[in-house]
């Protein structure tokens, strides 16, 4: 008797692998095309425009507006020699250091460690009211603070006085102002990185006898240091080019008691018709913050290293 066996099927072979993609670079680039032609019309090309315009005389009014000059560097000579913009840049340093590295960056941090550990509730309304001054447009901030520190205001009705701060302490009031505005900022950076602080770290140093001011030194500070130096860049550059808030509570005065630098840059731009002095202004203002960012960039990587 003869078996028979089924013949066996054949092998079954999986696909070729394919090999890598074989498009050229500028196939791969091209759904980037749109993009990259929105940032050369409204990032780029504005920023290469003010460069240009800064080493000219260009004006928006009379013959200098139709047929401006080269005039090199005039511009930057005048306005290192100009009294005024000298006395606005001291006024923009003041108003930083004072409204974003001491005001907003300090009290965020105090608010942050001071909701640790509360109730959701307590932690929600909190974060509402901060918030709420953020949000809060900045010609209805300036609002605000104007019927608070006018001489019919609500501070004198309380303390019983007749004065006018926005006159003579104009300065104060809008380092104040700003602080109160943007403090939410700083609160959420903050709020987030003590989220990320373990706790029991915090706890061992407790228990090894570290007070709440030692703890907050030595333990959570050095955990929370990328964030802290993230958020000065990010304040300080905010505040550096801080406008709407200012030129609506005081316009810069009274004088130019409060006229920091971004206001008179507007003064001589769309005031006076310089244009090429404004950007000259302007640009010096872009370098300054680039050096800010570049030395607390370089701060960052000194704590990493």
């Amino acid at each position: 008797m003869t078996i028979t066996t089924a013949p066996s099927p054949p092998p079954v072979t999986s696909p070729p692998a394919r090999g890598p993609s074989r498009r050229g670079p500028a196939r791969r680039l091209l759904p980037l095309v749109p993009a990259l032609v929105l940032l050369a019309l409204f990032l780029a090309g504005p920023v290469l425009w003010s460069v240009y315009v800064a080493f000219t005389n260009e004006t928006l009014t009379g013959s200098a507006s139709v047929h401006s000059r080269f005039v090199g560097p005039a511009n930057f000579v005048k306005l290192f020699g100009d009294p005024n913009f000298l006395n606005s840049f001291l006024l923009t340093f003041v108003f930083v250091i004072g409204s974003a590295v001491i005001g907003q960056n300090t009290l965020g941090l105090l608010i942050a460690l001071l909701q640790r550990g509360r109730t959701r509730v307590t932690r929600s309304v909190v974060n509402g009211v901060v918030i709420a001054a953020w949000v809060m447009p900045e010609i209805v901030a300036a609002a605000c603070w104007f019927s608070f520190l006018a001489e019919d205001g609500t501070l004198n009705t309380v303390l019983g006085l007749s004065q006018e701060w926005l006159y003579t302490a104009p300065m104060v009031a809008v380092i104040l102002a700003n602080i109160w505005r943007g403090t939410a900022f700083s609160m959420l950076v903050y709020s987030a990185a003590l989220s990320e602080v373990p706790t029991d770290l915090v706890e061992a140093a407790a228990v090894d006898g570290a007070g709440p001011f030692r703890r907050l030194l030595h333990v959570t500070l050095p955990l929370i240091r990328r964030s802290i130096m993230a958020n000065l860049m990010l304040i300080t550059l905010q505040t550096l080019a801080a406008f709407g808030l200012i030129y609506a509570l005081t316009g810069g005065g009274p004088g130019t008691a409060s006229q920091t630098t971004p206001l008179y840059m507007y003064e001589q731009a769309f005031r006076y018709f310089e244009i090429g002095y404004g950007s000259a202004i302007a640009l010096v203002m872009l370098l300054i913050g680039a050096l800010f960012s570049l030395i607390y960039l370089r701060l960052i990587k000194v704590e990493d290293a």
